[in-house]
């Protein structure tokens, strides 16, 4: 079964309480397809045609973080809704990654607890930093430990802030060069902090390959005891406990380089729906069965990863 990682689902409804809590960016995500009626039709046709079984909604980078506590309880709860009634209506399609109000702590552990536990969704997703701060902020521990205790999927992907650096956003790089360095950062800050040995049962996925880390592995390995020898492991091993979606515009030798870094096992299919949609989003699927990737390398990434990773088949069933 192929399942699409990253995939983005945003009504202008849902966008409208966003403005509410502040965001300013919501309009380039109006009405270009990934929305309900008209626009769903036409993810679903565009999935059969590129091959996809399922795709697992997300709200990120447009989660429902921000400082009016109330206001962000209420949008999480209105998307968790929306999501688990857009999977009851195509439950063969879709699943929902949970959105959580950050950054209120116990609110977001209790939506959290509402949507993996009442409305079924198979994870939780979560921007790379959240209004400005790093996820590894002693104040989002419990958050952690609760999806610790769950064994829970934890999907990040990039805020869109430009790593808060006004040589990216200055200069019109937010996207194409600040969202996987937003990545890289939030690969390399969670390994550095030992995240992954801290809270082993979680299961994080990154996006876009892991931003740079394929090209600076060894890099870390060989700078981490003196720039972060609080680092519990090499940076490679650790970043063998994470997984990574092949969002990667297309770029075989960007591909090939997270196969090499990481394994195929670690990679799980993403299209980035609907910022890479028709030609673009067909070719997010078959660049990964490309002649210089290994067959069995392929059926892992493009299906038996992502069954393992949510529980879909028995573990005894996963081979690479």
């Amino acid at each position: 079964m192929r399942i699409d990682v990253h995939a983005h689902y945003w009504t202008d409804d849902y966008l409208d309480l966003l403005v509410e809590l502040g965001k300013t960016d919501t309009d380039t995500q109006r009405g270009m397809g990934a929305g309900g009626g008209a626009e769903l039709d036409a993810r679903l046709r565009l999935m059969d045609r590129a091959g996809v079984d399922m795709q697992v909604l997300s709200t990120a980078p447009q989660n429902p973080y921000g400082q009016d506590r109330d206001k962000a309880v209420a949008a999480a709860r209105y998307v968790n809704n929306q999501y688990a009634e857009v999977v009851a209506a195509h439950p063969d399609r879709f699943l929902a990654f949970a959105s959580a109000p950050m950054p209120h702590i116990g609110e977001s552990i209790t939506e959290i607890r509402r949507a993996l536990d009442d409305l079924g969704m198979v994870g939780v997703a979560m921007n790379t930093t959240v209004l400005g701060r790093a996820l590894i902020d002693p104040d989002f521990a419990p958050v952690f430990a609760e999806l610790d205790y769950r064994g829970a999927v934890l999907y990040l992907h990039p805020a869109g802030n430009s790593a808060c650096s006004p040589l990216i956003r200055d200069y019109n790089l937010t996207w194409m060069v600040g969202a996987p360095i937003e990545d890289t950062i939030s690969v390399m800050q969670l390994i550095t902090s030992g995240f992954p040995v801290r809270y082993p049962n979680i299961k994080i996925i990154n996006s876009h390959l892991g931003g740079a880390l394929p090209m600076l592995l060894q890099r870390a390995d060989n700078q981490y005891l003196w720039e972060a020898p609080q680092t519990p492991e090499a940076p490679s091993v650790l970043a063998r406990r994470m997984w990574y979606d092949t969002v990667g515009h297309g770029h075989l030798p960007a591909l090939r380089a997270a196969i090499d870094s990481f394994g195929a096992d670690r990679l799980i299919l993403g299209t980035d729906f609907p910022y890479e949609n028709d030609k673009i989003f067909v070719r997010a699927i078959d660049y990964i069965s490309d002649a210089s990737i290994a067959p069995a390398a392929s059926q892992a990434i493009l299906e038996s990863n992502a069954e393992h990773l949510f529980g879909l088949v028995p573990a005894a069933s996963h081979t690479v």
